[in-house]
């Protein structure tokens, strides 16, 4: 999202839409799983049960990284992912706010 246009919506709006956009490819969805069921992974175990390269899989990581929902310690050549637990909360707690949110239409308009 440009930078000009993100004065036109709140901070929470900008926050749920990274996260949406972060769980917006299904690879990014299989390595939250991974860590997930692990609790902790180096990125080779990633890589190997992933039907994608290294490279491919590290943009995701990346961009799950820049969304604030995993981070990584660097231990010598291997980087450590885990689930970053309280923005995984704040993510959890904002989808729930949206889709709580929703009330049934009693009109036909749809």
């Amino acid at each position: 999202m440009g930078a000009t246009k993100t004065k036109e919506f709140t901070e929470t709006e900008i926050i749920l839409a990274t996260y949406a956009k972060a769980l917006g490819h299904p690879a990014r969805v299989a390595i939250l799983r991974i860590l997930l069921e692990r609790k902790a992974c180096i990125c080779g175990d990633i890589v190997d049960e992933l039907p994608l390269s290294q490279s491919t899989v590290s943009q995701h990581l990346k961009e799950l990284k820049e969304a604030g929902l995993i981070k990584g310690d660097i231990d010598g050549k291997k980087v450590c992912y885990c689930i970053d637990e309280k923005a995984w909360k704040h993510a959890q707690l904002l989808m729930q706010q949206l889709f709580a949110s929703y009330t049934t239409c009693n009109t036909s308009c749809c």
